[in-house]
């Protein structure tokens, strides 16, 4: 048994009580909780083990990779370049990056890569895991790739390489690494214990991430989704390695807990701003619900919603977030961000023990349902 640490108010007991019984049953390895609403952090909650000896206690201060919920921070460090009127969202990607307009892709947009829409979600073959550490060498081959798809007219969801693909754009704009971008004009004026990978000085305190039960099943080989997860193949103990932790991959290999995801995030459920620091403005916002895809995701296989950087509600694939002017995304295993810009309200959800399925979990639906229940 592991008691909870942290603060969760009265009317919240029911999603402490959810997270409680999944750490005693064991369906939680460790986890942190937290609900933001208008920057008082009303749940925050941690607890459980990082090591699957349960010797080592997850506290305060364990971070974990947090898998494709980095998106949301990759997407947020574009917004803020298009906020500053660096980046054009509806300029071609070939305007900041020359080279990304061979092979067919000279009419593709930055909204594009924001929305997934690009028709480049992945690296062709041969491709390992291992190319994604080199940024100069892969993001050469992704210019250099024909679409997969015609750009714009669906959404195939850019799995490995979201972060490589904004990134360049950041890098080519501002001169720094994507890495170096969010460490200075994200993680650090919010003061939010984040980074894209982990410094080693902070490894001693990462909880490495449980892969989740295998699954069966198989994907017909010339299709989208087959090509995108085999270009590269990714294993769940990839993330427990030193390469990946040194790599700067804005897709994947964020690391950090739901206090410091629901920090950054939050600067888009409270209106741009958070404690003076002002990173987003009212029409950078507006354009995240600038709907730019709606079907059936050609790589994931069921329907989403998709607006520029981050989900839009899709009642027929996450029915516990209302269809409202909120936005989302969760990593593999079951991370999730939710943004409810009406209730002014961030919802963050980060673990280490990965459950089935891409896109949040039955764990985070039943933490998020919780919530809902009382906000209404």
């Amino acid at each position: 048994m592991a008691t909870l640490q942290g603060t969760c108010a009265p009317r919240f007991d029911a999603v402490r009580e959810a997270l409680q019984h999944n750490i005693d049953s064991g369906e939680e390895l460790g986890a942190s909780l937290v609900l933001d609403i208008d920057g008082e952090r009303v749940i925050d909650l941690w607890g459980g083990f990082r090591d699957q000896a349960r010797t080592v206690p997850w506290d305060e201060h364990t971070i974990t990779n947090v898998w494709s919920a980095t998106k949301t921070v990759t997407s947020l460090a574009a917004l803020v370049l298009v906020d500053r009127g660096e980046l054009e969202v509806h300029a071609p990607v070939a305007k900041y990056w020359p080279e990304f307009g061979a092979n067919g892709k000279q009419d593709v947009e930055v909204r594009h890569l924001l929305a997934h829409t690009s028709g480049v979600s992945g690296l062709e073959q041969p491709a390992a895991v291992e190319d994604l550490y080199d940024w100069g060498t892969v993001t050469a081959r992704y210019a250099a790739q024909a679409p997969w798809w015609k750009p714009g007219t669906a959404s195939g969801y850019h799995a490995a390489n979201h972060g490589h693909l904004i990134g360049e754009l950041v890098r080519r704009i501002t001169g720094s690494p994507l890495r170096q971008f969010v460490a200075d004009h994200i993680a650090a004026p919010l003061g939010a214990d984040f980074q894209i990978g982990a410094a080693e000085a902070d490894w001693d305190r990462i909880a490495p991430v449980v892969p989740p039960p295998p699954s069966a099943f198989e994907l017909p080989p010339d299709s989208v989704a087959a090509k995108t997860f085999s270009g590269p193949p990714i294993a769940a103990d990839h993330a427990n390695t030193a390469d990946w932790r040194r790599a700067d991959m804005g897709a994947l290999n964020g690391h950090g807990n739901a206090r410091s995801m629901a920090r950054i995030l939050s600067i888009v459920a409270r209106g741009g701003e958070v404690d003076g620091v002002r990173l987003l403005g009212p029409r950078t916002i507006d354009l995240i619900f600038d709907e730019q895809a709606e079907g059936v995701d050609l790589v994931l296989g069921i329907p989403l919603r998709w607006g520029m950087g981050f989900g839009l509600p899709q009642l027929d694939t996450l029915p516990w977030i209302p269809d409202e002017r909120i936005c989302f995304w969760g990593g593999w295993g079951g991370s999730m961000i939710v943004m409810d810009l009406g209730r002014r309200m961030t919802i963050s959800y980060m673990m280490n023990r990965m459950a089935p399925g891409i896109i949040g979990s039955e764990r985070s639906a039943a933490y998020g349902r919780a919530i809902y229940d009382v906000v209404g």
